[in-house]
């Protein structure tokens, strides 16, 4: 397994009929596939997020949309980014990954994490908890879902879940990648030293020499070989042929959210969600990635475009300017 270049849907406002809501979905991820790109994702939330949209805007379930997804394409991996954690049972989330790993012929990722969107819990009545809370309860469900990964029985007497000898069959293999997303350097990144195989970094891209030193210290702390957890960074990428196109791309999109570029120092701009853009033509782009993200020591890069990402020529543009860069 390996995430280089990798595909995430941010939004599924597409401006379409509910009926064409899906065929566009699978439209991106056939050309993302075409385009060069090995993973694509779908976010695991029953709202849209604040700062992309309103909770009343289309969402879709992520394992029923990545099953979908599965029978439309032939060889790009699939994976939610991230899983919530507490939305599932942890060994019927074992289940339903390698349930999707089968029916995809091999090409599902477990990503996974804490949790954190409040407005969902509340009102799916799912248990939010306390920020440590949630962080005890996802290391606990990793030391239940990775054994149920690897064809191993699971029984396990934890403050938040039990199992009593879970069975989880059929499998095609007993190395499903685990995949944890997140940007916190104590209790993210020991996890992921502890259980993953790649860690997806979710941060401003002027904080990610701290991160990765961070992570390299998490790893050394149990003696693990940083060089055997592979690190993908996310992203929001705006790229158009025309650069001045894609840079009001950004600036209409920071206008919805209330950020005026033009007033902002640099180092105010660092501190807003324009740190994780890269903006401008597939050169421009290509060369933002490469010095902000991938010579920090970053392996691989995952993208969405929620400006115009559905909009067809869109995702083979980027994955042309950026598959280059991964290879």
């Amino acid at each position: 397994m390996s995430i280089r270049l990798g595909y995430q849907m941010p939004n599924f406002s597409y401006g379409t009929p509910v009926r064409e809501l899906f065929p566009t979905v699978v439209a991106q991820a056939t050309e993302a596939e075409a385009a060069g790109f090995d993973t694509v994702f779908v976010m695991d939330h029953f709202y849209q997020l604040p700062g992309l949209g309103e909770p009343e805007d289309p969402m879709l379930e992520a394992y029923t949309a990545l099953a979908g997804i599965a029978a439309a394409t032939e060889r790009i991996q699939l994976s939610a980014l991230v899983t919530g954690n507490t939305y599932r049972n942890p060994a019927l989330l074992a289940k339903t990954v390698t349930t999707l790993d089968l029916v995809s012929a091999g090409r599902a990722i477990l990503g996974i994490g804490a949790g954190w969107f409040e407005l969902e819990h509340k009102s799916y009545g799912f248990e939010f908890g306390t920020f440590t809370e949630r962080f005890e309860r996802l290391g606990e469900a990793l030391q239940i879902i990775e054994p149920m990964l690897r064809g191993k029985r699971s029984t396990f007497d934890g403050k938040w879940y039990r199992t009593d000898d879970a069975i989880n069959e059929p499998r095609l293999r007993d190395d499903l990648p685990i995949m944890l997303g997140g940007a916190g350097e104590k209790k993210t990144f020991a996890l992921a030293a502890r259980h993953a195989d790649h860690l997806n970094i979710i941060c401003n891209a002027s904080e990610l020499p701290r991160k990765m030193a961070a992570l390299h210290q998490r790893c050394a702390e149990i003696g693990r070989d940083p060089a055997t957890l592979e690190v993908s960074y996310l992203c929001f990428l705006m790229v158009d042929e025309d650069g001045d196109q894609a840079r009001e791309q950004q600036r209409d999109f920071l206008r919805s959210i209330d950020i005026d570029l033009s007033t902002l120092s640099e180092e105010e701009r660092e501190q807003t969600v324009a740190d994780r853009q890269f903006v401008g033509t597939p050169d421009e782009v290509a060369e933002q990635l490469q010095t902000r993200v991938l010579d920090h020591g970053v392996q691989g890069i995952i993208v969405n475009m929620v400006t115009n990402g559905h909009e067809p020529g869109a995702v083979e543009l980027a994955g042309r300017a950026l598959a280059p860069l991964v290879r």
